[in-house]
């Protein structure tokens, strides 16, 4: 199945779904995150000229570097009963995640801004578009981005039987590994929906689940300014920003993050990725 096509049925069952991914913040938390080197200067003040006058952040992030033999077996974790929703720690930290790519037509310029700010981001990618875009994968492994899996054709896994959901899991985490270099340590279910099996089998493959608190409602292509509104008034201390660069037009997605990006910074977030297992 081709990644567009999944846009028709997003918007039948991602309402419906999307509260089993986000419902609340009362839900499991994520404790470590990446190591950051705070800035160096203070940012200027917040405000539309003030964002137009931004330079690259000199917020780092310490590039992931690959481990392990191919193949080798991954350390089983503890099985979850719901999804990590935020992340913990001191500070104003925030993780972007984006779902369903990676896209010929859309992920290079998301890349492009993050690279542009230097900041790092999750990328929770389809198998099936992993197999036909290995190369940006590449990129992201040597940017530093950290990559998730989201199965391999985007299906609704509580209607699938357990030897699929396995199949789904397994294939995504092998085409990774072979593209960006290491097999993923997170899973985010498609359309926000989670059953038993999907932590079981994440925890067996040694993935944790990672849900999201802020819907930035990207998959209806509500229009860049929506968009921008949504991650803006969302932004809080903790909060993990969910956004997309495929199953659909991701023109406006591509286009909203070049102005609330730089207003994450100037307004004092820290953009971090979850720390790795070693």
């Amino acid at each position: 199945m081709q990644k567009d096509q999944l846009f028709t049925r997003r918007r039948m069952l991602l309402s419906g779904a999307a509260a089993l991914g986000a419902a609340g913040t009362a839900g499991a938390v994520l404790a470590e995150v990446g190591e950051e080197t705070p800035r160096t200067a203070a940012a200027p003040a917040a405000g539309p000229q003030a964002r137009q006058a931004l330079k690259p952040s000199s917020f780092r992030l310490q590039p992931l570097t690959g481990y392990g033999p191919p193949r080798a077996a991954p350390r089983k974790l503890k099985v979850r009963e719901e999804p990590i929703l935020q992340i913990s720690g001191r500070g104003r930290r925030m993780v972007l995640t984006f779902d369903d790519g990676p896209h010929p037509d859309y992920t290079p310029h998301i890349l492009d801004t993050l690279a542009r700010y230097d900041v790092r981001a999750m990328f929770f990618v389809c198998g099936e578009c992993v197999a036909d875009n290995r190369e940006l994968l590449a990129r992201m492994a040597d940017a530093g981005h950290v990559v998730g899996n989201h199965t391999w054709t985007h299906p609704l896994l509580t209607t699938l039987r357990r030897k699929e959901i396995r199949s789904e899991m397994e294939r995504t985490s092998d085409v990774i590994q072979d593209a960006y270099g290491e097999r993923p340590q997170w899973f985010r279910a498609p359309y926000g929906a989670w059953n038993r099996a999907t932590f079981q089998l994440g925890a067996e493959m040694g993935m944790e689940p990672l849900a999201w608190t802020v819907d930035t409602t990207d998959w209806m292509e509500p229009g860049t300014r929506t968009i921008i509104d949504q991650v803006e008034n969302g932004a809080a201390p903790g909060v993990v920003v969910l956004s997309h660069d495929a199953g659909g037009d991701r023109s406006q997605t591509v286009r909203a993050i070049r102005e609330w990006l730089p207003y994450l910074l100037d307004s004092g977030y820290h953009l971090t990725v979850p720390r790795r297992r070693v």
